[in-house]
């Protein structure tokens, strides 16, 4: 892989690997990550869905199987999960909580500590700050089996002893990046709002090498 020049200290020796790659966020937390001058490993079920990604090495498998998954992340310095699952209204959905567990067992036996992870606004304690919309018709609607299983998510992350930050974006969008992102624990005064997944991408990423958000779960939002 051909590393871009750059000032950041820590490029030469950081192998992230990315989960949900292929996803509208994860290509951004890839570009953005081989910008830095990073190595970048991605797990991918479709190896054509990928084939644009330049300067990144596959790995072809199910983000289920603790086997691939074991495979992906040998030798990484950290793992950055941006798995998503579309609306389920009728459903059931395990695929996010499932993965995970197998991660987390992937990243014991291999001895990777250091786990990034996308849920959304709504997992958790944010739960009931999307604003009238997004609780009322959007969320029971649409979401709530897919934030049932983000939940689940969260557990398993949470239960385990690996070096862990959960970040739950607000309404994602397709605009620019800005200046400031607000990162908020108390969601009192918090009733919605928007982020780009540029801006979400950078700060996953940012997290990478500060201690700020380690075991923690900010919202973060425009």
């Amino acid at each position: 892989m051909t590393k871009s020049t750059n000032d950041n200290p820590h490029a030469a020796q950081t192998k992230i690997l990315v989960l949900g790659a292929t996803g509208p966020t994860g290509r951004l937390i890839v570009s953005q990550a081989l910008a830095r001058g990073y190595e970048v490993t991605a797990l991918v079920r479709s190896p054509e869905k990928a084939a644009d990604m330049k300067g990144v090495r596959l790995v072809v498998g199910d983000a289920r199987d603790e086997k691939t998954l074991r495979q992906a992340v040998t030798g990484q310095d950290a793992v950055i999960s941006a798995l998503g699952t579309p609306a389920s209204p009728f459903n059931k959905v395990t695929l996010l909580s499932t993965a995970t567990r197998a991660l987390v067992k992937a990243m014991k036996t291999e001895h990777i500590s250091r786990l990034i992870t996308i849920t959304g606004m709504g997992a958790g304690d944010s739960a009931g700050h999307g604003g009238f919309l997004f609780d009322n018709v959007i969320f029971p609607l649409l979401l709530r089996n897919v934030y049932a299983d983000k939940n689940r998510q969260e557990a398993v992350i949470r239960e385990s002893d690996l070096d862990w930050t959960i970040i739950r974006p607000s309404v994602l969008n397709k605009k620019a990046g800005r200046a400031n992102v607000r990162t908020l624990t108390d969601l009192s005064d918090f009733h919605g709002g928007t982020i780009s997944r540029e801006d979400v991408a950078k700060f996953v990423l940012d997290q990478m090498h500060s201690d700020a958000w380690r075991h923690r779960s900010p919202l973060i939002t425009w």
